[in-house]
């Protein structure tokens, strides 16, 4: 017997595989009915943020563990979102708007965000999402049993789609968490390498929030929600990471264009500006997810008959490994027959994300940035930007 196709492409998949199944064994879930000691602050940015945030606002106020302020920065929309916000106000005395101003030089838009909302909490615990963010009425619960164990903590929302990009490239998002990384890890093991993290749902004590120096740390940052996470532990602090989906649901993108957009935002960036990181994350995917199905295809009209069992080996992992993640978390499953495309999607997406950042510019909500290389000039990195005053 030939053991070279077994082992090239039926054996890889069932490591992500027996990742996953381990990761949704294990996961970290947060325990509904648990109350936190202390004010809950809820602090919510917002950039063009009509046709989400009053869902948003109104899933705080229906919280079951009480909140005692959510805050919302206007983060200068030119939409609907400030007079859906004073509507709001009207009915809900515990929100609080702040009103954006410029952004200062050596900032990107959301880590400033967060750091005004949190100048003007005054809770003990700070629950930061966002604004496309939706909580279940147990959510305030479950976070604060999390930082029964950890100094920040983070989740994974239940990810919501509409349009064919976003049931095409979305999925891929709980694939990632789960295929490569055991999530118990990132909570037992202080290495800052072992660390996850979504900034759609992120929640910390005050007191931690204060010694980490809170988002001013992380402030040039465009993927500042791992940014923080790992400088956390690197100040000492415990991480963990948590499964959602009874936390929070989320509809992240919209469209196509903004499924493209914003993981060309994130990608490049996120995997620490490297292009030997971007080749390897590259191969790896393709490796495991998109070799199986091609030699099927070739050993099939190529007649090459000691392929073609490996190879449907290697396939039927594939759709094992997306079976469980969307009978789990809901995900559409034509993402079953479509796998080999959402993994050449987004491989497409992270070539352009290096596109993007080799430019020296990213683009998002309206603002462009300078790429990790343009912002880490020698001696930029200890530049203190000029904060302004709230009006």
């Amino acid at each position: 017997m030939n053991w070279l196709p077994w082992a090239l492409l039926a054996a890889p998949i069932s490591v992500p595989l027996a990742i996953t199944l381990f990761n949704l064994l294990t996961w970290a879930r947060g325990r509904r009915g648990a109350r936190i000691a202390g004010r809950v602050s809820v602090l919510i940015p917002a950039r063009n943020e009509e046709a989400s945030i009053e869902a948003a606002v109104r899933s705080v106020a229906r919280s079951r563990h009480p909140v005692h302020e959510v805050i919302v920065y206007d983060d200068l929309s030119t939409d609907r979102t400030p007079q859906i916000l004073a509507g709001l106000a009207e009915e809900i005395p515990q929100l609080r708007i702040v009103k954006g101003f410029g952004l200062p030089d050596g900032w990107v838009g959301k880590p400033h965000a967060c750091h005004q909302l949190a100048r003007h909490a005054t809770g003990d615990v700070l629950v930061f999402i966002d604004a496309d963010v939706t909580l279940s009425d147990e959510a305030i619960e479950r976070l604060g049993s999390l930082l029964e164990r950890a100094d920040v903590a983070s989740a994974v929302p239940r990810q919501e789609t509409g349009s064919f990009a976003e049931r095409l490239v979305m999925p891929l998002l709980h694939l990632t968490y789960t295929s490569w990384l055991p999530q118990l890890l990132v909570l037992a093991c202080q290495d800052e390498r072992f660390v996850a993290a979504n900034g759609q749902l992120m929640a910390m004590r005050r007191e931690a929030y204060d010694e980490l120096g809170g988002f001013a740390a992380v402030r040039h940052e465009i993927v500042d929600d791992v940014a923080f996470c790992r400088h956390a532990k690197r100040s000492g602090k415990r991480v963990v990471f948590a499964d959602g989906d009874r936390i929070a649901s989320c509809r992240m993108y919209t469209s196509g264009r903004e499924v493209w957009e914003g993981f060309s935002k994130n990608i490049y960036e996120g995997i620490g500006g490297s292009p030997l990181a971007l080749m390897a994350i590259l191969a790896v995917h393709l490796f495991f997810f998109v070799l199986p199905y091609a030699a099927l295809a070739y050993a099939v009209l190529s007649g090459e008959p000691h392929w073609v069992a490996p190879a449907a080996a290697g396939v039927m992992g594939n759709v094992t490994l997306r079976m469980v993640l969307a009978l789990r978390y809901r995900q559409p499953l034509s993402g079953l027959v479509l796998h080999p495309l959402s993994i050449a999607a987004l491989c497409a997406i992270a070539v352009n994300s290096f596109r993007w950042s080799a430019s020296g510019r990213l683009r998002w909500a309206g603002r462009t940035y300078a790429a990790r290389a343009h912002r880490l000039a020698p001696g930029h990195e200890s530049l203190e930007p000029k904060l302004e005053t709230v009006p």
